[in-house]
C-alpha cells in the first residue's frame, strides 16, 4: 500500500467528472487500499478517488471513532433525499478550511462494495453528509462552491498563501 499525494483547491484536476468502475480488477482493489490508507494517514472520515487524481467513481469513508469501519462505495448512486440538515464540513482537498453546508438529512445510496456486491444503504447524519461531500468529488465539485463568491475567493487566497509559505519553507 502506498500514501497518495491529495490534490489541494483550486486544482483543475478537482473538476473532473469521474468516470464508472467496469470491472473490479486488482488495479481497482490496490486504488481502494491506497486510498483507505491515504485517508487514516491525513486523519480524513472520506476521500473520493478524484482527489488523489484518479478520475473512477471510487469513495472510501470511515466516520468510526476507533478508525475500524472503513465503507467502500463503487460506483454509488443517490437513488433518494429527505429533509434537509447543515453541517460544518471540512475537506482534505481544502486543508484548514469548515464552513457550514446545507445537505440532504437522509439519503438512499445504491453502490457496489470492494467485492462487488451490489448493495444499497440508508444514511442519516454525518455519514449522509459524507457520502454526499464524496460524490460532489466525483461529479467534480467541491464543498467550498456551495458558499458564497466572496468566501470562495477569501478561501483561494488564503490557500494560495499558505502554499506560498509551504514553497519558501521547501527552498530554504
Amino acid at each position: 500500500m502506498s500514501i497518495l499525494n491529495i490534490l489541494q483547491h483550486p486544482d483543475d484536476r478537482l473538476h473532473i467528472s469521474a468516470k464508472p468502475i467496469k470491472e473490479l480488477d486488482a488495479v481497482t482493489h490496490q486504488l481502494v487500499k491506497d486510498m483507505a490508507e491515504t485517508m487514516y494517514s491525513a486523519s480524513g472520515i472520506g476521500l473520493a478517488a478524484t482527489q488523489v487524481n484518479v478520475p473512477k467513481r471510487v469513495i472510501v469513508i470511515d466516520i468510526s471513532e476507533a478508525r475500524d469501519d472503513l465503507l467502500v462505495l463503487i460506483n454509488p448512486e443517490i437513488q433518494s433525499r429527505e429533509g434537509t440538515v447543515v453541517f460544518e464540513e471540512g475537506c482534505l482537498s481544502v486543508p484548514g478550511v469548515y464552513d457550514r453546508v446545507e445537505r440532504s438529512e437522509q439519503i438512499m445510496v445504491q453502490a457496489l462494495s470492494a467485492e462487488g456486491d451490489e448493495f444499497k444503504l440508508e444514511a442519516t447524519g454525518l455519514l449522509s453528509v459524507c457520502i454526499q461531500h464524496e460524490i460532489d468529488h466525483l461529479d467534480g465539485k467541491v464543498f467550498v462552491e456551495y458558499l458564497s463568491r466572496l468566501k470562495q475567493d477569501r478561501i483561494i487566497k488564503k490557500l494560495k498563501k499558505n502554499q506560498k509559505g509551504l514553497d519558501q519553507q521547501g527552498s530554504s
